[in-house]
């Protein structure tokens, strides 16, 4: 039969553990792609990354902005984002809840990353 479907249950990742409480884990590693998801408490400011593929998210629940260095990008609720390979970006939480965010990659995990 050849291949077959992976279940991986979000609980049985280690979290990565961010700022105020915040966490994120990469849930699903393919041959070609991930998929993360992350929440955001409130007043949570990510420092800027840079990847050197794109990335995918939508924000299952939450409002923020996405800082960029000429800007920001609000997002909220029901939005998918599309961030291109090589764009500095931080994630912020502006709202009175958590941001939960689905992200993917076409990498088969977290791509190379520079931090500022």
């Amino acid at each position: 039969m050849g291949a077959s479907v992976s279940i991986v249950n979000l609980v049985d990742v280690e979290p990565i553990e961010l700022p105020l409480g915040s966490w994120s884990r990469m849930v699903v590693k393919g041959e070609q792609s991930s998929l993360g998801y992350s929440v955001f408490t409130p007043g949570t400011e990510l420092t800027p990354v840079c990847h050197e593929t794109e990335e995918f998210a939508y924000v299952v629940s939450g409002t923020g902005e996405l800082r960029l260095d000429d800007g920001t990008v609000p997002f909220r609720e029901g939005d998918a984002l599309h961030i291109p390979a090589g764009l500095w970006h931080a994630v912020a939480n502006t709202g009175e809840e958590d941001v939960i965010m689905v992200f993917g990659f076409p990498h088969p995990d977290y791509p190379p990353t520079e931090r500022r």
